[in-house]
């Protein structure tokens, strides 16, 4: 009987210790599951970011697609309008030469009046200078004149005292 207690038991014991690795397993397992739910979740908002970025940027492109369409059916109406006419290009190219021929004699002109004017303001500040140095030149004289006639005095005074 106690043989059999003895096998009971440990038959016993070893079903805990399965039953702990099992609980322990399931553990592990829900922490995996959780993660790999969380990581799910995220993944599922990421997609749904990115499914309304793409939805912007089509209605984007087909936004700028058209626009481009319309700008080129504007564009080839003008050229076929161009092409149904006779160009004469050396008529053009006179045309163009003569406006910047125009063009350079008028801004030549213009540098040149421009040019005079300074000239003449600089020929005016020159002249107003050169009064303003004579005046400052006669004052200068007017008091060494001054001065000498001071030093005489002095010395007269100094004669006269001495």
């Amino acid at each position: 009987m106690r043989d059999l207690v003895e096998d009971f038991k440990k038959r016993y014991e070893m079903e805990i210790n399965r039953r702990t690795a099992a609980e322990n397993e399931f553990v592990l397992l829900k922490k995996d599951a959780d993660a790999a739910y969380t990581i799910k979740v995220e993944l599922q908002a990421k997609v749904e970011s990115l499914d309304k970025e793409i939805k912007y940027l089509k209605c984007l492109y087909e936004a700028e697609t058209a626009q481009i369409q319309t700008h080129a059916s504007e564009t080839s109406v003008i050229l076929s309008m161009n092409n149904n006419r006779d160009l004469n290009l050396d008529s053009i190219i006179d045309e163009v030469r003569i406006q910047y021929e125009d063009i350079a004699l008028k801004s030549k002109s213009d540098a040149e009046s421009l040019y005079q004017s300074k000239i003449q303001e600089l020929q005016l500040a020159a002249s107003r200078h050169g009064d303003d140095l004579k005046h400052i030149k006669n004052e200068i004289s007017e008091l060494n004149r001054l001065i000498q006639r001071l030093r005489s005095e002095i010395g007269n005074v100094k004669k006269q005292v001495g």
